[in-house]
């Protein structure tokens, strides 16, 4: 590879693999989208309970997050109490085939991949 097509990886803020990756990386968002994925719509207990080991704040965080990039939608009901519901966006529906095939690849390299870790530690 040349060192011109590697200068693309300098700027950070235009970078697409930083960006996006930066955003869906994170520990939580990917499990969030899938979710959202097969239950079409979910209310934040609902999404707590499924995940069940993230926190509230970091679900929070992480559905704040993903609504900003339009990858999650936040819709409110004027009621009492309030009733809030969130669901994939068309952007967010489009990514679901990538990590669907990056879910295949986990599930077939889950057993070589926790072997070789063993042979480290």
């Amino acid at each position: 590879m040349t060192e011109n097509n590697l200068e693309k990886y300098l700027d950070a803020d235009n970078c697409p693999v930083r960006n996006v990756l930066d955003r869906i990386g994170d520990k939580w968002s990917v499990l969030i989208i899938l979710l959202l994925e097969d239950a079409k719509t979910l209310r934040f207990n609902e999404i707590h309970k499924y995940i069940g080991t993230i926190s509230q704040k970091m679900l929070t965080v992480t559905l704040k997050k993903l609504e900003a990039d339009d990858l999650v939608k936040r819709t409110i009901y004027p009621q009492v109490p309030p009733k809030v519901e969130y669901n994939l966006t068309e952007r967010g529906q489009s990514l679901v085939p990538y990590i669907q095939n990056l879910v295949q690849w986990a599930n077939t390299n889950l057993e070589g991949i926790k072997q070789s870790r063993s042979r480290v530690q």
